[in-house]
């Protein structure tokens, strides 16, 4: 398994989904591999937003705004932090929890590892499956005489 940037393992959680997250967390927690967890930030929504790139001439513009739930936490003295799309506090905190474990090498770190390789793959899989639907649209031109 390839080893993950702290940044990318933040961006795979945020995709988890709520039924993934939230259990992993709380049995890591009820566990005890979740040292004295303390609360930086609670979960708080707000709007961030979405900038897009134009694909023909890659120029960036404002979409729109999207709402999100930010949360960071401190764990056996290392950050956690999560934004998750939507108003999903609790995911959002069952975020920043697993990213402080994962960052802090803490048990259940492999557990963490594998739930971000299951939401990567099941991503790649949706793109592929996407490309697949796209690739068959074809356009055929007639000449005029």
């Amino acid at each position: 398994m390839v080893t993950l940037t702290r940044e990318r393992r933040c961006e795979l959680l945020a995709a988890a989904e709520h039924e993934e997250i939230v259990p992993l967390a709380e049995r890591l927690v009820a566990e005890g591999a979740v040292p004295g967890p303390t609360v930086v930030r609670p979960p708080e929504t707000g709007m961030v937003v979405l900038q897009v790139r134009e694909p023909v001439e890659e120029s960036r513009f404002h979409l729109g705004e999207v709402l999100v739930t930010e949360c960071a936490v401190e764990v056996a003295g290392v950050s956690g932090w999560s934004m998750r799309e939507g108003d999903d506090r609790v995911a959002a905190l069952a975020g920043a929890l697993l990213d402080a474990v994962a960052a802090a090498g803490l048990p259940g770190t492999a557990e963490i590892d594998e739930l971000c390789a299951r939401v990567e793959r099941r991503a790649a899989e949706r793109d592929a499956a996407e490309w697949d639907a796209i690739r068959t649209t074809t356009v055929t031109f007639e000449e005029l005489t």
